[in-house]
């Protein structure tokens, strides 16, 4: 074993030692990493037991640790996203402020349609850097949101529709994959016009690869936006502070895992 791997070891064996010995201290040193609005004084309150709550007293805001704080560093010009599409010959780089900007600008978007903290938002989008971006500024504002699978049948997202509640549903025009083009908005139109609670508001990302718009669901009970249009006209949002305790995101699994 190196010296290097010894120390690493050693390192690694001390936090460990420690995180069992001392938990309550370990994890509020290991909080000293996090940028805090209120920094906690507890790590864990378990007085409710099984039910926990981590860092009861604090607040934070996600977006802000993941975008802005690089920025406020002097990171701003390094890339903190890259999408290299297999799809389309299409690459895309973002540094950190420039994902800040369009993050903030969603976000402003998002509050414009009546979009406040504790609101949910599903996500209905394939892998393309608009779903990390609506994921981020949902952060922002301190709404919540839900990633469902793009390409879900209207009936499984009519499901998740009505379990989330959501005002708002960002989606895209459709998704690629070997051989196929899946078109996302039939299957949207289709899951409101199933669900008992329905988002008012559909917000679409164009893509030029496959067809269909916003403008195509005029007669539609929700109202649908373009994405660029509505970035076109917004104003940045700045982070919603938060509790530690309130959720970021609802995430929907078979039930397999274990």
């Amino acid at each position: 074993m190196s010296s290097s791997e010894q120390a690493s070891h050693t390192t690694y064996a001390d936090a460990y030692r420690e995180s069992m010995d001392q938990p309550e201290k370990f994890w509020l040193d290991a909080a000293r990493a996090v940028d805090w609005d209120v920094a906690p004084t507890k790590a864990l309150d378990d007085s409710a037991a099984p039910i926990y709550r981590w860092f009861p007293d604090a607040s934070l805001n996600t977006s802000f640790n993941a975008l802005d704080r690089h920025v406020r560093d002097g990171r701003g010009d390094q890339t903190a996203l890259i999408f290299d599409s297999a799809m389309v010959p299409t690459k895309a780089t973002y540094t950190y402020a420039e994902l800040l900007e369009q993050v903030s600008l969603f976000a402003g978007v998002l509050k414009d349609q009546g979009v406040v903290a504790g609101d949910r938002v599903i996500i209905y989008m394939p892998m393309i850097p608009e779903a990390a971006i609506a994921m981020l500024a949902c952060a922002r504002i301190g709404a919540v949101h839900s990633v469902v699978f793009g390409g879900f049948a209207a009936k499984e997202l009519a499901t998740r529709i009505d379990d989330a509640g959501p005002v708002v549903l960002v989606t895209a025009s459709g998704g690629l994959e070997p051989g196929r083009t899946i078109e996302y908005l039939p299957m949207v139109e289709k899951a409101l016009q199933l669900s008992a609670t329905p988002a008012h508001t559909v917000i679409v990302k164009n893509r030029e690869q496959i067809p269909g718009a916003a403008s195509d669901y005029k007669s539609s009970a929700a109202a649908w936006f373009d994405w660029d249009e509505l970035i076109a006209d917004a104003t940045p949002a700045d982070p919603v502070s938060v509790a530690a305790t309130d959720p970021l995101y609802i995430l929907y699994t078979s039930g397999k895992d274990r």
